[in-house]
């Protein structure tokens, strides 16, 4: 998986390519603790994001959680497939998706 963060002031784009997995999970986990500190508008675009696993989810929660205290989290252009797990696990519910 690449991770490829643009940061300017308190509004982040973070852009997955790959899988979020259990493998890459810890990966992107460390490199959220430094863009969620100080961020109000978090911005995942998942256009080349082509499969997450329930570590994704996990790391998705917790940001979300913490974004909730914060600011704003957003999910842009999620795959068919990726769409499918957020509704069967129900994070379309706790997730905004655009």
């Amino acid at each position: 998986m690449n991770i490829n963060v643009n940061k300017i002031e308190e509004k982040a784009v973070v852009a997955l390519t790959g899988r979020l997995d259990t493998t890459t999970a810890p990966e992107l986990e460390a490199e959220l603790k430094g863009v969620v500190a100080g961020c109000t508008d978090l911005t995942f675009d998942f256009a080349a994001l082509e499969y997450i696993s329930s570590a994704g989810l996990r790391i998705l929660l917790a940001t979300q959680k913490t974004m909730n205290k914060q600011g704003n989290m957003v999910i842009k252009n999620v795959a068919p497939a990726i769409m499918e797990v957020f509704e069967i696990t129900g994070f379309v519910d706790i997730l905004t998706i655009e």
